[in-house]
């Protein structure tokens, strides 16, 4: 579908579905409505849009964004870049569930590391609700993903634009449910005006390859990489068990670890003890702070490697995907 026709501006919009296509039976029911109930060219069909942007409409899947599969991102993945190429596509924006938003950032980034802007939007109430968030923050998304000089892949939610290696969602229930924690916005949309703050998201030298690893790779067959907490009377059976598993033979047996670690990414003995073990037979084991805000600090002599400012979530997507890339090809 496309709307606005012969004019200067291509942005393509694809929906995944979410809390922005919800519906409730009340308009006073912003909890019990049901996910991806609305269409993507629905959603935007009633926004007021300048002339000079034209919007280009593809469903890629309909769905709540915490039950996000891996076949999803591979779909957004390649669409992305197809629409990418497009000389006269100026952005994309992509529309989302807030629960798994800043994993899908993340990989979109790392795998896309676009130099047009890549844009993901949601809403923390459904589109049914007597005073939806969903059409404004759709409308200052398209607004950045048409803005020149704009690139990367952000986050676009209650007028802030966050990067996406910094944003993560931060309450369960404001409209203002996201941060990007001590780095800060990127920016912030001001009635139709971008306010700029920080520098957008560059791309990573890893991309290209990466890329094409991803789309070509039955997403079936992507890296199985499982997160577990440390915390006070942590014990390390259950890697113990996974490890078993993969020593076992077992099809889609575990590869890859990221421990969410206490503080500066300190571990307790027990699970410490365990990971070394899953090291020793070949999983990849990495730590990432479960604080909300800050960085690992490396130690000089850890045993197990961190993830630096990244979140447990991040993290996982980020060895994941260097876990894809050092498989060989078939």
């Amino acid at each position: 579908m496309v709307t606005k026709s012969e004019l200067n501006r291509r942005v393509v919009v694809l929906g995944t579905g979410g809390t922005i296509a919800g519906r409730a039976s009340s308009v006073s029911d912003n909890i019990g409505y049901s996910a991806a109930q609305v269409g993507i060219e629905e959603l935007v069909r009633h926004l007021d849009l300048s002339d000079e942007i034209t919007l280009v409409c593809e469903q890629i899947a309909q769905i709540d964004s915490k039950d996000m599969t891996f076949a999803v991102w591979q779909a957004l993945a390649a669409r992305c870049a197809h629409w990418l190429a497009q000389d006269d596509v100026q952005g994309i924006v992509i529309t989302h569930g807030t629960d798994t938003l800043e994993e899908t950032a993340f990989f979109l980034q790392s795998v896309l590391a676009p130099s047009k802007p890549v844009v993901i939007t949601c809403a923390m109430r459904p589109a049914s609700a007597l005073a939806p968030d969903g059409p404004q923050n759709v409308r200052d998304a398209i607004f950045v993903a048409a803005s020149d000089g704009a690139l990367g892949v952000t986050v676009v939610c209650a007028g802030t634009v966050h990067g996406a290696l910094d944003v993560q969602k931060v309450h369960t229930y404001r409209l203002d449910a996201f941060t990007s924690g001590d780095s800060g916005p990127l920016a912030y949309v001001e009635e139709g005006a971008l306010r700029q703050l920080r520098v957008w998201p560059r791309a990573e030298g890893t991309a290209p390859p990466l890329l094409a690893r991803v789309v070509d790779t039955d997403a079936a067959l992507w890296p199985r990489v499982e997160i577990l907490t440390s915390h006070a009377g942590a014990r390390g059976d259950l890697i113990d068990a996974l490890v078993e598993v993969k020593r076992a033979g077992a099809p889609n047996a575990l590869q890859g670890l990221v421990l969410a670690a206490t503080g500066n990414g300190t571990l307790h003995r027990d699970l410490e003890a365990s990971a070394m073990r899953a090291q020793a037979e070949g999983v990849s084991v990495v730590r990432a702070t479960r604080c909300a805000e800050g960085r690992i600090l490396a130690l000089p002599g850890a045993s197990v490697r961190d993830a630096g400012g990244l979140t447990p979530v991040k993290a996982r997507v980020a060895l994941m995907l260097e876990l894809l890339l050092a498989e060989p090809l078939d």
